[in-house]
């Protein structure tokens, strides 16, 4: 690789020899990948995928001691992925012992090392760093050092910025040194499509089912997507926005996507159309039927598959204000189509701390409690992975949520139906 004497002197050990070590590991990364020098990181903020203080990575906390101990504090503030636990989500007294004295039992230390690292504030843990109530989004050309695959896909599709699929800790390293191997999806090659997808669909897809579809069949390269002009419109406004969030969540989980193009909306596709597309490109056409069978194949893990279920959430990634809005209003219609007052079954809407703040102001947060369901700031992965917790019946309609854990896939139309009442077959 080539560096800059800049960068150089930093190898050799001209800040220490911490920076040197933080360095060669960004030189190897970048090396592995066949990068051949090193970017500058441009945006504001960066954004780390470690939020939980889990017992067993003490390994990580010992390399952040020693980070902070050499005064290696990131120039570049940054958000994290959600909390782990939530005392107000619904957890027996023997789940909530795990949790708290079995798991994330090092998460008050692990806090106050992302402090000093650089964390923006308290307001800042959230998978959907770039909602406009949190403040972290990037610019159109921006290159980030992110970590948290449902982020850099939005980052990388929805707002044009330029980031890889990083791992934990990597990001860190770029946000303290400054720059990042180029390689991959920080390239024009790399950000170019090998796949054409064409979405035949006569009904509006579901977002999380249809970026499942595409994100298990193409896997880590980059697809071209045709057909969704009828049902997102040419503008990213908050509803194709906030679509985009979801879809683009399940193709980075149910497959590796890190970039995505939609025909006519997101914005290399309006700038450079199918000048983006390799010569060569597969073709996969994805219709009502296609979704419906690839929803069909989801395995369930549950014990008992016939089981009642005893907790739903939704919100993986975090819900918008938009959406909190939304889901209050349909709960609120259904619960009273069916003579109810509250959801049949415990529900809990994620979003972000900034979110939450904002819809509290609203007369729809009352109404929200008034049914039952609890809004949370948490991570539904890192609450399923209590060994207790995976035995429940949970559901959700999130796909990354599905992928990760036990819960059980249903589209927000048969959520919404089974938390107000409603049998779903």
């Amino acid at each position: 690789m080539k560096l800059t004497p800049e960068q150089q002197a930093l190898l050799n050990g001209e800040k220490g020899e911490v920076m040197a070590k933080v360095v060669k590991t960004l030189v190897m990364y970048g090396e592995t990948f066949g990068a051949e020098r090193m970017v500058p990181v441009t945006s504001k903020f960066g954004h780390t995928v470690i939020s939980f203080g889990l017992k067993i990575m003490k390994p990580v906390y010992e390399l952040y001691d020693q980070l902070i101990e050499a005064g290696l504090v990131s120039d570049q503030k940054f958000t994290a992925d959600p909390r782990p636990v939530d005392p107000n989500v619904p957890a027996s007294f023997i789940e909530k012992l795990v949790f708290n004295k079995f798991m994330y039992t090092e998460q008050a230390r692990f806090e106050k090392q992302m402090e000093k690292l650089g964390l923006i504030d308290d307001d800042s843990f959230t998978c959907a760093c770039y909602l406009d109530q949190v403040n972290n989004k990037p610019l159109k050309g921006e290159v980030l050092s992110w970590a948290e695959s449902s982020a850099v896909v939005y980052a990388n599709s929805v707002l044009g910025a330029k980031c890889n699929r990083n791992s934990g800790i990597i990001e860190l390293m770029g946000s303290i040194a400054g720059f990042v191997p180029e390689f991959g999806l920080l390239t024009d090659e790399g950000r170019k499509a090998t796949w054409i997808v064409e979405v035949k669909c006569e009904k509006r897809p579901e977002p999380q089912l249809l970026g499942s579809a595409i994100g298990m069949k193409v896997m880590e390269d980059v697809p071209y997507i045709k057909g969704m002009e009828k049902w997102l419109g040419t503008e990213l406004n908050d509803e194709a926005c906030t679509y985009l969030k979801d879809f683009g969540a399940a193709t980075a989980s149910n497959g590796a996507v890190g970039l995505y193009h939609i025909e006519n909306l997101t914005p290399e596709a309006v700038e450079q159309g199918e000048a983006l597309i390799k010569e060569g490109a597969k073709v996969y056409v994805i219709d009502d039927a296609e979704l419906q069978r690839v929803q069909d194949n989801y395995p369930v893990v549950w014990k008992d598959i016939n089981a009642k279920p005893q907790l739903c959430f939704v919100g993986c990634p975090h819900m918008t204000y938009k959406q909190l809005c939304d889901w209050t209003e349909n709960v609120a219609a259904g619960l009273a189509a069916n003579g109810l007052k509250k959801v049949t079954i415990p529900t809990v809407f994620t979003a972000p701390s900034a979110v939450i703040k904002e819809f509290e102001k609203t007369e729809l947060y009352a109404k929200l409690q008034s049914m039952g369901i609890v809004l949370s700031y948490i991570c539904p992965l890192m609450y399923m992975n209590n060994p207790l917790v995976k035995k429940k019946a949970v559901i959700t309609s999130s796909n990354k949520l599905r992928t990760y854990t036990t819960a059980r896939y249903y589209t927000e139309a048969q959520i919404l139906d089974m938390i107000t009442g409603k049998e779903v077959k």
